[in-house]
């Protein structure tokens, strides 16, 4: 039995998963993560999801895979007509739990504006123009 386990081992796969130890969680030194969620704890922020859902609430607790904890959280609804086009009106949500493959974008809502897009300005001065 142990030729055959130092067989599969010679192989490189490092038995299930194949990662032979390197990678994720193997290895002496551990990469750290460019989310700096931590300082956002127990503050509002908007959370925009890949299926187009924009939420606020208030970020309870994070992990490493950003699974997000929102309490007191409120969906923004979308435009019938428009579905692009997010309106001022919540639905709400109370205590929720986000999935991270979910999530594309956590902002601060303290501290940010809407600024107007500069792509758009331009495109529309060009048809103006022409």
């Amino acid at each position: 039995m142990s030729s055959n386990t130092a067989s599969r081992g010679s192989k490189g796969g490092g038995g299930r998963g194949g990662g032979g130890g390197r990678g994720r969680g193997g290895g002496g030194s551990k990469k750290e993560s460019i989310l700096e969620l931590a300082k956002l704890v127990d503050s509002n922020v908007r959370v925009k999801c890949l299926g187009g859902r924009e939420l606020r609430g208030a970020l309870r607790g994070y992990d490493e895979l950003v699974n997000l904890v929102l309490d007191d959280c409120e969906e923004f609804l979308r435009d019938p007509d428009d579905p692009e086009q997010v309106t001022s009106q919540t639905r709400r949500l109370g205590l929720v739990v986000i999935r991270g493959t979910q999530v594309s974008l956590v902002s601060p809502e303290e501290g940010t504006e809407e600024i107007a897009n500069p792509f758009l300005g331009g495109a529309e001065e060009e048809d103006a123009e022409g």
